[in-house]
């Protein structure tokens, strides 16, 4: 398999069938294939790495709305993913997930500007600790109103502005899939600056089955092409009880 599977953590750790179990839901997920976990809170990182899981991503500052895109947050900003990036190097910690905050009235040109600007000032602790800062794309459609980083060529632009490695985009299936379609074509002509993906079905964020608009057998193949070999994480919210079912189904869609 050309590249690693995981799960976000938020989405299944809480349902009725886990009860709150973080050993039963990392020690299903292993059985099932899976080869780390997203997003796991701090004081379970020690739980994933003994049962013999990576920590695929792990926030790497505060807040998805008031983020890179203010002057006045990048010393608050770079002080959290420095910290983070010692995190990172101890738990071999792969992707650091950053976000642009919303516009705010802010221009998209003028925004990617001084995203960039306080990427800049951590890009090259991430390289010499080979982690990635991963800027994620989310829609500002239905879920993260007024949220800066919706758009491929955006994230893009900001990834070209910081010139460094190390920095890259958090391809969210899901969330662009409202925002702009044509997945594939876009996957295929952007892969260098992806340095994650996360899936879910739409519309609803939920399983990736035959009642949602998007083939992920197609995309996971096409992912597979591109010669991709980092991380997928599966970021939806089973519909029925049971949550290693909803998993294995994941799982498999992706074993290509």
């Amino acid at each position: 398999m050309a590249f690693k599977q995981s799960f976000s953590w938020w989405c299944f750790a809480g349902r009725p069938d886990i009860g709150g179990d973080a050993g039963k839901l990392l020690k299903g997920a292993k059985a099932i294939g899976y080869d780390g976990v997203d997003l796991v809170p701090t004081e379970l990182l020690d739980a994933v790495k003994e049962h013999g899981l990576e920590i695929a991503s792990y926030v790497g500052h505060a807040s998805l709305t008031d983020g890179l895109n203010r002057r006045e947050n990048h010393g608050r900003i770079a002080e959290e993913l420095h910290r983070n990036i010692e995190l990172a190097k101890k738990y071999n910690i792969p992707n650091l997930v950053c976000f642009s905050g919303n516009r705010g009235g802010l221009d998209d040109e003028r925004g990617a500007e001084i995203t960039a600007e306080g990427l800049k000032l951590v890009a090259k602790a991430a390289e010499e600790a080979g982690v990635l800062l991963v800027i994620e794309l989310l829609n500002s459609k239905v879920d993260h109103k007024d949220y800066q980083c919706d758009r491929t060529a955006w994230g893009v632009k900001v990834c070209k502005m910081v010139g460094s490695p190390a920095v890259k985009l958090l391809y969210d299936i899901y969330h662009m899939q409202i925002m702009e379609g044509d997945i594939i074509r876009t996957i295929r002509e952007n892969i260098q600056w992806i340095g994650h993906f996360h899936t879910a079905g739409n519309p609803g964020r939920n399983d990736m089955d035959e009642t949602q608009e998007l083939y992920y057998p197609a995309i996971a193949r096409a992912i597979k092409e591109t010669g991709y070999d980092r991380w997928v994480g599966h970021e939806f919210i089973p519909k029925g009880n049971d949550t290693f079912a909803a998993l294995r189904r994941a799982y498999e869609q992706f074993k290509v």
